[in-house]
């Protein structure tokens, strides 16, 4: 029998208190139906204006199960996950982070962070973080919400920002921070197709 994977996430909860849950289990989805992938790729566009409404923790759930299904290097899965809605938290973010001002009307925002404790193959953290952001991002999409990523890494300012108010221990390092919420502005097909950006075989 296969072993199930199992990863950590972090929780701010309203009181600001952090709760650490460990060995989460990861259960693949079952008849569910979702967006079409490439629906929800081509679809996919950044949203900065949401309705004030909470998201339902199955939902948190599924777009964290989409996070912790991204590949990475030699499968070393580097990640930690710490989901914010403390409004005060939030409305603290657009102090050192100048693109973070709809914060403030998100449902509830996801820090993902690199773990480099956790690192097999060093500096692929990096790119392993952005897969989960991705997936995360195609995730809310499908599920009708919307969603965009901010930048912290390698911001220093934002780095250390997000850390004094994360209180995130030194060997973890805060790479995006994914904004959610029920979308107030559409989302739709634009095309980015573009031949000039393809090379066969040599440039």
């Amino acid at each position: 029998m296969k072993k199930q994977a199992t990863s950590v996430l972090i929780l701010y909860n309203k009181t600001r208190k952090a709760i650490l849950i460990k060995n989460i289990l990861i259960h693949p989805l079952k008849g569910v139906k979702k967006m079409d992938a490439m629906e929800a790729i081509l679809s996919r566009r950044s949203v900065r204006k949401y309705n004030k409404k909470s998201l339902s923790d199955k939902d948190i759930k599924e777009l964290l199960e989409a996070a912790m299904s991204a590949p990475s290097a030699g499968n070393q899965q580097p990640w930690h996950f710490i989901l914010i809605d403390d409004p005060e938290i939030l409305g603290k973010i657009p102090t050192f982070h100048k693109h973070a001002h709809m914060l403030r009307d998100a449902s509830i925002a996801i820090l993902v962070c690199g773990d480099l404790n956790l690192e097999k193959h060093k500096g692929m953290w990096v790119q392993d973080c952005s897969a989960a952001t991705q997936n995360i991002l195609l995730a809310v999409r499908a599920k009708g919400l919307g969603a965009v990523w901010l930048g912290i890494y390698p911001r220093e300012e934002r780095l250390e920002g997000m850390k004094n108010l994360t209180k995130i221990p030194e060997n973890v390092i805060p790479f995006s921070l994914i904004s959610i919420g029920d979308p107030a502005e559409k989302q739709g097909k634009v095309n980015r197709y573009d031949d000039s950006r393809i090379h066969h075989n040599t440039w």
